[in-house]
């Protein structure tokens, strides 16, 4: 893979002033040297408080149907809404961090989503709280990108795959213990209680990152130029590698959407009964999440990259045959492989993204978030239509039908791979 410049990057929508002298690029981080551990606690912060909100309302869909009157498809809307929004406004916020700074930036959006998030146990209606998951969701947007973005220029290349790493795991460990918190309190005290607690963990979250976050200190501001942004994302769109990762990183949260949107109505439906409480502790296999992203830069060392991915497809595929059963211990085993082969597909993914950009690292970041994120949508809103259509097993064929994506797309790439190999070998 690219190794990723340690100079500041000419990014889209941003275009320099010419200068004279340009100042030699500050020492990278590297783990066990000063401010990695401060930045990796703050990102680690950042993507728990990320996860939390973004997901705020999955494990409590079932009692929103029942407090509201609606279907499983139409609450689903509370959490596709967000993604959606997320997915829609993540490549404009980018490039204003090429202007305003990784670090500012990111600050800004998690205020902003705080703000909604302690708004939102008081929406009168369905609809109201649609339109406040959206405005959450919108203001998310500034994290993921330019969390990637600040690893990519702030942390040496040989340590970029366990830095993201470690970012995502604090996804898994926000989409963990925002689901747990919300399912008791909702059991005890109804989900509007279980926002507001989810609001105030996030409010927790916030102050760590911006009091732990070390200053930028490889970032150049840059003016913001429309030509500029649609010059550097059409080079990204028209970049086979940069779109098969973008297609995979999509379909692997279509997976992941549809069974997280779904499982609460299975669980607590026939055979298993399961309250509110314990389909919130069900979360829990997040855990297996942070350990399986924070390895991923392992995997690809002893695997490759396509190595690994099939690794985490046959992990998924697993896991979505083993839910079909009956029985409570197997359908939490299917999970645990399910999260586990996500939160893998997904670290290697997006970590390949920030390597292969060699310019415009942001935007490229912003376009897999966007692919992700419309990945999340259409899993949680298809994945609930399949569910009131044809019950869990129509749920698991979506999954399955993501999954087959992503082996054809990392087989057609290896193929690739292979065919531009024997050119360059004729060549010589």
């Amino acid at each position: 893979m690219p190794s990723v410049s340690t100079e500041a990057p000419v990014t889209a929508g941003a275009s320099a002033a010419p200068s004279t002298t340009s100042p030699a690029p500050a020492e990278q981080l590297t783990p066990g040297g000063p401010g990695y551990r401060r930045m990796s606690l703050a990102l680690f912060a950042a993507g728990i408080a990320t996860f939390a909100l973004l997901y705020s309302t999955q494990a409590l869909l079932p009692a929103i149907s029942t407090d509201f009157g609606v279907t499983a498809g139409q609450a689903s809307w509370t959490v596709s809404a967000a993604t959606g929004a997320l997915a829609l406004f993540v490549l404009p916020l980018s490039a204003l961090s090429e202007r305003f700074g990784r670090r500012t930036l990111m600050t800004a959006s998690l205020v902003v989503a705080v703000v909604v998030g302690l708004l939102v146990p008081f929406a009168p209606n369905l609809e109201w709280l649609v339109a406040l998951r959206a405005v959450q969701g919108a203001a998310l947007a500034g994290l993921p990108a330019s969390a990637m973005a600040f690893l990519a220029e702030e942390v040496r290349p040989k340590a970029l795959v366990a830095a993201i790493g470690l970012f995502v795991a604090g996804n898994s460990i926000g989409g963990m213990s925002g689901r747990i918190l919300t399912g008791w309190v909702a059991q005890a005290w109804g989900w509007r209680a279980a926002l507001a607690a989810v609001g105030l963990l996030a409010v927790a979250c916030a102050l760590v990152f911006r009091a732990m976050l070390p200053k930028a200190r490889n970032f150049t501001s840059r003016t913001l130029s429309p030509g500029a942004l649609a010059k550097t994302v059409g080079a990204h769109l028209s970049d086979p590698l940069l779109l098969r990762l973008y297609a995979i990183g999509g379909l692997f949260m279509t997976v992941f959407g549809a069974v997280y949107t779904v499982i609460g109505y299975r669980l607590v439906a026939d055979p298993f009964n399961l309250p509110q409480g314990v389909v919130g502790s069900v979360f829990v296999v997040y855990l297996v999440g942070t350990v399986s992203s924070a390895a991923a830069g392992r995997l690809v060392g002893r695997l490759g990259r396509r190595g690994a991915l099939y690794l985490a497809v046959g992990t998924t595929t697993g896991g979505l045959l083993l839910s079909l059963a009956d029985a409570l211990a197997a359908v939490l085993l299917g999970l645990v492989l399910i999260t586990a082969g996500f939160f893998a597909g997904h670290a290697v993914a997006s970590s390949s993204v920030s390597r292969t950009a060699k310019s415009g690292r942001a935007q490229a970041s912003a376009l897999y978030q966007s692919s992700y994120y419309l990945g999340s949508s259409a899993g949680g809103t298809l994945g609930a239509i399949a569910f009131h259509a044809g019950g869990w097993a129509a749920t698991v064929s979506l999954g399955l039908l993501a999954v087959l994506g992503v082996v054809s797309i990392t087989l057609y790439g290896s193929r690739c791979a292979r065919v531009e190999r024997r050119r360059a070998l004729a060549g010589h």
